[in-house]
């Protein structure tokens, strides 16, 4: 099977190509500056569609590029945020549109900002879309992938929550302040974390590539989600580290400004669909995944 994907130099992108090349899939890159070699070719997502010999002979094709969020919010990064999402798929889609013969399946991300901040509602597929500049994003960004539905394709959005890993993500930015002990719950703690594995985030992408059932949305998050105070004391424990230092919402706004609000918000989301569809997560509690990757 040929996949084309793109965002291959990120975190998660970077993780999704070693299990793909374990698995014998043919790999097609499309990033910035092409590597070299006839599988990678260049693409700026907002400048236009990607080159057409990229997607050809393509089984399916994966989009996970994006402006990163954890950065401070001027406008000028929100519209990067903006565009590298919705219109870099817009783009795509073009291109899958004037193909002769197209892919059968296109997995484009998204992420659980699209409920917004909802307290403790569990959260599946079928809640609504929050409110706010990420909330409006997401439910872009996924109408934008929506449009391959009527070229024929099968369209898998992963919602994608907070990836836990060794070489990067969430993990590798919490840990400096946890492992000299000056770690701590952030305002209060009480909002709820959907988190995932980067092994099982990679892996549910696969199962998605070769799942025919799966379709639509999906939360792409452990099944237990946990409270951001019982995260702080989970990684505390796995480092053997005192979590005793508080940060109060003023000073988290003062050093983020907006963009703090995805430290705040409350997101208690759960993988019915990915369940429902017969996948299968081998980590599924956080005290023993962190444990594993620490």
């Amino acid at each position: 099977m040929r996949i084309t994907l793109t965002g291959a130099t990120g975190f998660l992108g970077t993780e999704l190509i070693g299990l793909l090349q374990k698995d014998g899939y043919d790999l097609r890159f499309l990033s910035r500056k092409a590597a070299g070699g006839p599988a990678h070719f260049a693409w700026d997502p907002v400048a236009g569609p990607p080159p057409a010999a990229s997607l050809e002979g393509a089984d399916a094709v994966i989009y996970l590029a994006g402006e990163p969020v954890a950065q401070r919010w001027t406008d000028e990064v929100k519209r990067k945020i903006r565009l590298s999402r919705v219109q870099g798929t817009n783009n795509l889609v073009a291109a899958l549109r004037a193909l002769p013969v197209r892919p059968k399946t296109l997995i484009c991300a998204s992420a659980i900002g699209y409920y917004g901040s909802r307290g403790a509602d569990v959260l599946t597929e079928s809640a609504a879309a929050g409110t706010g500049f990420l909330p409006e994003v997401c439910v872009e960004w996924e109408q934008a992938a929506g449009a391959a539905l009527a070229l024929g394709m099968r369209v898998v959005t992963p919602r994608i929550g907070v990836v836990l890993g060794k070489e990067g993500g969430a993990l590798k930015k919490m840990l400096p302040p946890f492992r000299l002990g000056i770690g701590g719950p952030l305002a209060g703690g009480r909002q709820w974390m959907s988190w995932i594995h980067v092994e099982d985030m990679v892996r549910l992408i696969a199962f998605a590539v070769n799942t025919q059932a799966l379709d639509g949305a999906v939360n792409a998050v452990s099944p237990e989600p946990v409270t951001n105070a019982g995260f702080t004391r989970e990684l505390g424990a796995a480092l053997h580290r005192p979590t005793f230092f508080p940060v109060p919402e003023f000073a988290l706004r003062a050093l983020y400004g907006e963009m703090a609000g995805i430290l705040l918000d409350s997101q208690r989301a759960i993988p019915a669909a990915a369940q429902a569809a017969g996948f299968q997560f081998l980590h599924p509690n956080l005290a023993e995944t962190l444990r594993g990757l620490l």
